[in-house]
């Protein structure tokens, strides 16, 4: 007679209760999915998706709502800043974030951004910046580099002609009313990590009623550069990283004090 030996299984990954179960329209490769699960995985382990509402922006992010799992409402291109303030004053019990990319928060909405951390507005924006108008067909944004092609700068960014690209991190960092402000990346494990434990900081700002809070996240854009997206990775690290520097642009003394 012989004795089954069991071995006890240990589950070490779920999926975050904050996503909703099902699929993406993002392209292969593109790390709006990773930014997703970041976003999630911290709600979950604060425990606040009861308390939590989202506003989704235009662009690639548009449809945010259908992957989170609490309430979220939809603003016009830009606006996002502007409603999520409405939102906020209105239940400011509640846990109100943003969700933007870049054409969307660094262009169009650029008043909304630039007022609501002037006014020290007690939201959390979570920005994506991938150098282009990702859903439109990849053209130039505010963002876009130096030099970069795009479908409406198909010689590269000019910058004598169409000028600078914004650095939103060190603009928002200048404001007043901003309590944090940071830059991080989804290129690979190590940024990965770091990107979510700012994820914890900027929604303990908010928690505290500390005020105004953005993280800037270095993102990939496969489909539209024209590269595999490990060639998007080499990329992001060689060219948006130098003009981009990660780091923690604003960090008020308050902030400084939170222990993740």
């Amino acid at each position: 007679m012989t004795t089954m030996q069991t071995e006890n299984e240990t589950l070490v990954y779920a999926r975050p209760e904050s996503l909703t179960n099902v699929s993406t329209h993002y392209c292969p490769g593109c790390t709006h999915g990773i930014a997703h699960r970041l976003i999630a995985e911290v709600i979950d382990e604060m425990g606040i998706r009861e308390r939590m509402i989202g506003v989704a922006s235009v662009g690639c992010s548009v449809f945010a709502y259908n992957y989170f799992n609490f309430d979220f409402v939809q603003a016009p291109h830009g606006r996002a800043p502007a409603m999520a303030t409405g939102v906020k004053r209105v239940l400011p019990d509640k846990m109100v974030i943003t969700y933007q990319g870049d054409g969307d928060m660094a262009s169009i909405g650029m008043a909304e951004i630039v007022h609501a951390a002037t006014r020290g507005e007690n939201i959390t924006v979570f920005f994506i910046n991938n150098t282009n108008y990702g859903m439109t067909g990849g053209q130039m944004a505010p963002t876009t580099l130096p030099g970069q092609k795009t479908t409406s700068s198909i010689h590269g960014r000019d910058v004598e002609t169409q000028g600078y690209p914004i650095r939103a991190a060190e603009l928002l960092s200048q404001l007043d009313g901003s309590s944090y402000v940071v830059r991080r990346s989804l290129n690979d494990p190590k940024n990965v990590r770091l990107a979510k434990k700012a994820i914890r900081v900027a929604l303990e700002v908010q928690a505290r009623g500390l005020g105004f809070s953005m993280i800037e996240f270095l993102s990939i854009c496969p489909t539209n550069w024209g590269m595999t997206p490990e060639a998007s990775k080499k990329w992001l690290e060689e060219k948006m990283i130098p003009y981009y520097p990660l780091g923690d642009y604003k960090v008020h003394p308050a902030v400084a004090q939170i222990k993740i």
